[in-house]
């Protein structure tokens, strides 16, 4: 993982070859410098391509001889994808990459030229000299599980996306021929799915005794005990409905159509998720993240996913800063502010940490009364919001610690720490 700041200055001595790339889709620019910043060789472009891809190596190479340097330090921004196929034909050949913030860059271009241009030639020239001031990090190229996790994982989250989006589509069906529908389900339930598949219209619902509708979406797979209160509410709304009365032979196609698109991607999507499981149960890790209680398999692969194996994190901290949970505070002077979260980090991470701890909270009791006593304590009450940061940095110490242990999780060990501190308090 990440050196401090004078180790990876340090890196870069009177031996290195230092070569700063600025990505793009079809054609990067490569700039290289010396230890002192000076630039050895101008921006020149490399075409997108295994053959571009060779041509910048035999450069790199010559540009090694020709300066009498024995090593090579290559660094780029992460622009999108873009970067992939670079860092996998780099690794290939050996050769060491680092990463550098795009936000660094976009805030010191201006430091050679005072202007704000911003073009490929100038912004290698920028990463390169970021670098050889040590300020870039060390990605992990991902291979094998690590690797199909990210993939999948990210596949998962493109598919449950298009799946909310097609929820959105049949609520605007909805709202245009049948409203009321929404007053007897609240939530999209395997019934609320048979009715939208034999009777989607006020129409197909008027004349109909309750009974005849149960028996119809029994009819549908997977439904084999609708219940009778919900379809009296459907014949006593459609009698009266305020839905459209024309073009419903489209709109009945629509909603079929509709319906067939969420069938398809769910069994997509539940499909995936059980070959992620499988993936995720071949890892070390998966053992013990599963010993505590309120992690499910899901949260488990989502969390391999955007971070791989936790064992090769030297310390939490370095969780927490990819989680963009760090604290950074503007004061001056006198006056303190106030201090929040970077948020400088991965955001499905953070967004994940969120979502598990709020039914942590709610059934483990350790981190219950870990949250009961930061929001009531007497010296410095943290807001709700505050102690559930700080309860995610907690959660990240605790998984980071039971799989570098090779331990499961106690909930009474940490529940008797948590006393001790309580009293020490």
């Amino acid at each position: 993982m990440n050196f401090n700041t004078n180790e990876k200055i340090n890196q870069v001595s009177e031996n290195t070859l230092v070569i700063g790339i600025d990505i793009a889709k079809h054609k990067h620019f490569a700039c290289a410098i010396d230890d002192r910043g000076r630039v050895l060789q101008k921006s020149f472009p490399i075409v997108q391509s295994h053959v571009g891809f060779e041509a910048f190596y035999e450069r790199v190479l010559a540009l090694k001889a020709t300066h009498e340097k024995q090593e090579i330090l290559i660094g780029f921004e992460p622009t999108g994808h873009y970067w992939m196929n670079l860092a996998a034909f780099l690794n290939s050949y050996g050769i060491p990459f680092v990463m550098v913030n795009p936000m660094h860059v976009n805030r010191s271009k201006e430091l050679d030229d005072n202007l704000q241009t911003k073009n490929d030639q100038k912004d290698a020239l920028v990463i390169a000299r970021l670098m050889r001031d040590g300020r870039f990090s060390y990605p992990r190229h991902l291979e094998g599980i690590e690797a199909e996790l990210r993939n999948g994982a990210t596949i998962r989250s493109k598919i449950q996306e298009d799946l909310n989006a097609l929820q959105n589509r049949i609520i605007r069906w909805l709202d245009r021929f049948f409203p009321e529908f929404t007053s007897v389900f609240k939530n999209f339930g395997k019934m609320a799915y048979a009715v939208l598949e034999k009777t989607p219209l006020p129409m197909d619902i008027r004349g109909k005794a309750p009974e005849e509708l149960l028996f119809l979406y029994r009819q549908v797979e997977g439904m084999k005990s609708p219940q009778l209160p919900k379809a009296k509410q459907l014949v006593e709304v459609a009698q009266n409905s305020i839905g459209l009365k024309e073009g419903l032979v489209m709109a009945k196609l629509e909603i079929a159509t509709l319906l067939s698109q969420v069938k398809l991607m769910q069994a997509q999507l539940d499909e995936l998720t059980t070959q992620l499981v499988e993936l995720a149960k071949q890892m070390t890790d998966y053992e013990y993240l599963t010993s505590v209680p309120g992690i499910g398999d899901v949260t488990i692969v989502d969390l391999l996913s955007e971070v791989g194996s936790l064992t090769q994190y030297e310390h939490p901290r370095q969780l927490i800063k990819l989680a963009g949970l760090t604290l950074r505070e503007n004061s001056s002077g006198q006056q303190k502010g106030q201090k929040r979260i970077s948020k400088r980090g991965r955001r499905k991470l953070r967004a994940l940490l969120f979502r598990v701890m709020m039914p942590l909270i709610l059934h483990n009791k350790a981190f219950k009364q870990l949250h009961d006593y930061y929001t009531t304590r007497t010296t410095n009450p943290l807001r709700k919001k505050q102690s559930i940061v700080v309860l995610c940095g907690k959660l990240l110490k605790i998984l980071h610690a039971l799989c570098k242990r090779k331990t499961t999780f106690n909930e009474q060990q940490m529940m008797n720490d948590f006393a001790s501190l309580k009293t020490a308090a």
